[in-house]
């Protein structure tokens, strides 16, 4: 059966040597995505522009602007992924970047099977769980979602989730009430591979809760279980048994 994804991904490699662009571009394109390659931050912008890419792979050291300011400026056009390429490792630079918007990043050197792993984990968080009935989540007077449009509405403002924000979200919703713990978690928004890499779930939890909660610091929705995992309120507790799909 033909879908969206038959067509092959569009992948826009950033980097400002011309030998990992190559090694990137061998891999990638082995692995049937079509590759697309930009050596500096304003050249990145114009290939956006032009490729539209499904993937921007983004090394965070180059001329002209670095990858962290054209990840600013990516962002403020577009949600599209963004996995990080960067040759330090330390984590300051890894927080830096999730912080401003990446997906992902890829400490070099590495492997062609982690490279193809981590598109293939971004790209697969970029798509919905697929849903049998149109439905729209009310949680209370507050918060209303409807994961088929990707809609979320606080407080009757449109409030926009980038992709893993939503998948998270969903996760949590669809487990109302329960705990889900950590890796659970991991392996369900992110991949299985990522299920040691508890800071992403604590940033994105982060996210949602400033988005979504009247006062994030102290939550009503999204709520800790220290040491496990984290639970959203069991609102269908008072509402029948409106569920999503399993």
């Amino acid at each position: 059966m033909a879908t969206s994804t038959s067509r092959r991904r569009r992948i826009l490699v950033v980097d400002d040597e011309p030998r990992m662009i190559h090694f990137i571009r061998l891999n990638l394109e082995h692995d049937g995505f079509e590759v697309y390659e930009a050596t500096s931050g304003l050249k990145t912008l114009d290939q956006f522009r032009d490729q539209l890419p499904d993937l921007i792979l983004l090394d965070v050291m180059m001329p002209d602007i670095d990858g962290f300011e054209t990840l600013r400026l990516i962002r403020e056009i577009s949600n599209v992924p963004v996995i990080m390429l960067t040759a330090k490792g330390e984590e300051e630079d890894r927080v830096r970047g999730l912080e401003l918007g990446a997906d992902d990043y890829i400490t070099k050197p590495f492997s062609p099977r982690e490279l193809v792993s981590r598109v293939r984990a971004v790209l697969r968080r970029t798509e919905m769980p697929s849903s049998l009935t149109h439905e729209i989540i009310e949680v209370d007077d507050r918060l209303k979602i409807d994961f088929d449009r990707r809609e979320v509405w606080v407080e009757n403002q449109l409030v926009k989730l980038r992709p893993t924000e939503y998948r998270l979200l969903y996760h949590l919703i669809q487990n109302a009430g329960w705990v889900v713990p950590h890796e659970q978690l991991l392996a369900k928004v992110w991949g299985y591979e990522y299920r040691d890499e508890t800071h992403y779930l604590r940033l994105y939890i982060n996210y949602l809760r400033k988005k979504l909660e009247l006062d994030p610091s102290n939550p009503e929705y999204i709520l800790t279980e220290r040491g496990i995992g984290y639970r959203f309120i069991d609102f269908r507790r008072d509402q029948g048994t409106n569920n999503i799909d399993q």
